[in-house]
């Protein structure tokens, strides 16, 4: 019997992992999760010693078991090849005490390339298996680099198109270059003038327009999401800290059995939930440490209970975490309710209406497995220098914000606990920040200019995505008010 997913809004909303996959958020507005958490065996005399591909293959047959084997393989195999620099795909590092899980290693050098490498694959399959014969029309809103990923992964796939949506101030040059030199005749960015939340809530108001979704069917086209809002995201995101794990065992850093803590960069928090499903299905874990920017929103959820967006919105060093609605949170929430789904879509409306909503005490007693911190953009700078200076090794400000917050808890708390810290992007994605916390000077320089200060700074070479971007051709250049983006849509899709 085939592992099934509801709505975290409609628990009679009930769908196979290919059709939650194909429809990307659920048609009443709610995530798909999992119904039951799967019994999974965690072998780790197989795991320790496994590729990062045969990981793969355990926990996907497992959370997606209505495909066949044969179809995982294709997917997972297509999807982590050579397009990866680095044969371990996710190669863990030693940084001091801890150790840093590098999470960079694909095309567009972000953790993001982790699961929309295998979504295009996994969607498609999706498509031919429950015969859909519509164009599949990607609509994702990106904080930088979901946005660059997902098009790097479906330019060009037959029966698919992929908009994208970005804020036009809130993201880095070079994240701005990746996405605006995109190829691919079905790929498609604008910039809008707002920030992230903007664009995230027009595109899941889009998703939930009934109107709109009855013209594109008309049409022959219909949504799916490449955010971690889609579940298809999420999935594989469980294989790498299954994977840490394994490499840590391998390395003969832990014992098996011994439990370890992961600090995860969060902006719209699915990196980190995925760390919570790997330890619902048995992975050893102490403590997930959510760490945010001064965007601090999860912070107070978690030290209060009360989550509310209804605060001062700040651009800052690292733009992949600008985010006051994590979407993924309601997942969190759901399972926090004991899987009720009314009281969810009651909470999650609360936020519509109010900016905010509050859990009770009994749910909060069901996120002890999270410790929440924040550090500030003098913080983060602060632990790029230290870093580099201590231990020659250099952090895009993501990784340092995790870093700096791992830092804050380990002073605060008696925990010796052998701790991972997600790396989630590559310091050349943000070459001012990082060469500015290492020389503690403004630069005049452009970007590019900078990424060849950072290669002398950091005796380590750019990686080619970032090298070939300075001269390729601008190819998109849409700027559009917010309440202009459904009309883009339309007028890109020639919606009749």
């Amino acid at each position: 019997m085939s592992l099934i997913y509801q709505s975290t809004r409609d628990k009679n909303n009930q769908v196979t992992s290919s059709q939650a996959i194909l429809q990307g958020l659920a048609v009443d507005g709610g995530l798909y999760v999992p119904t039951v958490i799967p019994n999974i065996d965690l072998d780790f005399d197989f795991l320790k010693n496994a590729s990062y591909q045969e990981v793969a293959k355990v926990i996907l047959s497992v959370f997606l078991d209505d495909f066949t084997e044969e179809e995982l393989s294709y997917c997972i195999d297509n999807a982590y090849d050579k397009k990866f620099d680095d044969s371990l795909i996710a190669p863990l590092m030693k940084v001091g005490e801890h150790y840093n899980l590098e999470l960079f290693h694909g095309n567009t050098i972000a953790f993001k390339d982790m699961a929309l490498s295998i979504l295009p694959y996994l969607l498609t399959t999706s498509a031919k298996k429950e015969g859909v014969e519509n164009e599949i029309v990607i609509l994702t809103a990106t904080s930088g680099d979901t946005g660059k990923a997902a098009m790097a992964g479906f330019a060009d796939v037959p029966n698919t198109q992929i908009i994208v949506f970005y804020p036009k101030d809130g993201v880095s040059e070079i994240q701005k270059q990746q996405m605006v030199t995109q190829t691919g005749d079905n790929t498609h960015v604008v910039a809008i003038d707002g920030n992230f939340d903007d664009a995230q809530t027009q595109v899941k108001k889009m998703f939930n327009d009934t109107d709109l979704r009855e013209k594109m069917l008309a049409n022959n086209k219909q949504f799916s999401s490449a955010n971690s809002m889609n579940i298809g995201r999420l999935v594989p995101q469980i294989v790498y800290y299954v994977y840490a794990y394994a490499q840590l065992l391998k390395n003969g850093a832990i014992v098996e059995g011994e439990k370890v803590n992961f600090s995860v960069p969060t902006g719209n928090f699915g990196n980190i939930l995925a760390a919570y499903y790997a330890k619902q299905i048995g992975l050893p874990i102490n403590k997930l440490i959510c760490a945010s920017n001064e965007n601090n929103v999860l912070t107070d959820f978690f030290n209060t209970g009360a989550y509310d967006r209804n605060r001062d919105f700040f651009v800052t060093s690292s733009p992949s975490m600008d985010i006051l609605v994590s979407s993924n949170l309601e997942r969190l929430v759901f399972h926090a309710t004991g899987n009720n789904d009314v009281e969810t879509r009651d909470l999650m409306d609360k936020l519509v209406q109010s900016g905010k909503y509050e859990i009770s005490d009994e749910m909060n007693n069901n996120l002890e497995d999270f410790i929440a911190g924040f550090a500030s953009q003098k913080q983060t700078s602060d632990e790029i220098a230290t870093i580099s200076n201590k231990f020659s090794y250099v952090e895009d400000p993501h990784t340092a914000v995790a870093n700096a917050v791992y830092d804050i808890y380990k002073e605060g708390a008696d925990d010796k606990t052998i701790t991972v810290v997600v790396s989630t992007a590559s310091p050349y994605k943000f070459p001012r920040v990082v060469v500015e916390a290492l020389t503690s000077k403004t630069s005049e320089l452009d970007d590019f200019a900078l990424v060849d200060e950072l290669e002398k700074l950091s005796g380590v070479k750019p990686p080619a995505a970032v090298k070939d971007l300075k001269t390729a051709p601008v190819l998109h250049k849409t700027v559009v008010d917010v309440d202009q983006m459904q009309n883009e849509v339309e007028k890109y899709l020639k919606l009749k």
